[in-house]
């Protein structure tokens, strides 16, 4: 084997696990900037708008992803179970609708209200949101600690590991990972692939 391909293998490795940090945005520990989205209501929308939240579950997902459709009811029932522990779930739609019109503003609205959503729906318009978090995919979660002022990423990646079956899910990553913050914890597992969609950008 030449020089040149012992030292490929290695370029490659170092290349992907150094991705995430040439790409930009956040990495487990991070702290997490605030940001201000228009909801499917028409206000716009905060973290700081939940002075008593101890965390959020933020969720970058869409209309069309037959991935986000998959986890819809499991994203309510995420919202269910831990808004009222302090952990609510804040969904931000990432897609320019002028590459995938499905994902529009009005669209979104419309999807909200047949799944009655219990849950802020958010519009990242101008894209300017998703790529400071770093997210890909849909659904793509990122679940943030409050500490003070900050808000620290605990957790990113996916919401269980079987999209098509919830039941059959084994390993259920956002709920271990809020459980464990509620006990004062920090999760096992910080970090699992997002499988989804891309994110649709022009």
């Amino acid at each position: 084997m030449t020089m040149k391909n012992r030292l490929l293998p290695a370029l490659l490795l170092f290349v992907a696990t150094t991705m995430p940090l040439i790409a930009g945005g956040y990495e487990v520990g991070d702290s997490a900037t605030d940001f201000s989205l228009k909801n499917v209501d028409g206000r716009n929308v905060a973290m700081a708008d939940y002075p008593d939240a101890k965390g959020f579950i933020i969720i970058f997902t869409c209309n069309h992803c037959p991935y986000s459709v998959a986890y819809e009811d499991r994203i309510i029932a995420l919202d269910n179970k831990y808004k009222p522990k302090g952990f609510p779930v804040i969904a931000i739609n990432p897609n320019d609708p002028a590459v995938q019109p499905q994902d529009s503003f009005e669209k979104m609205k419309t999807r909200a209200k047949e799944k009655d959503f219990t849950f802020p729906y958010l519009f990242d318009e101008g894209q300017i949101v998703y790529p400071k978090y770093g997210a890909t995919r849909t659904p793509h979660v990122f679940i943030l600690e409050k500490n003070d002022e900050e808000y620290l990423v605990r957790y990113i990646g996916a919401i269980d590991n079987n999209y098509g079956d919830a039941d059959a899910a084994d390993e259920r990553y956002v709920e271990h990972a809020v459980d464990a913050l509620l006990r004062g914890d920090q999760p096992e597992t910080t970090f699992t692939k997002a499988i989804g969609c891309t994110i649709k950008k022009q």
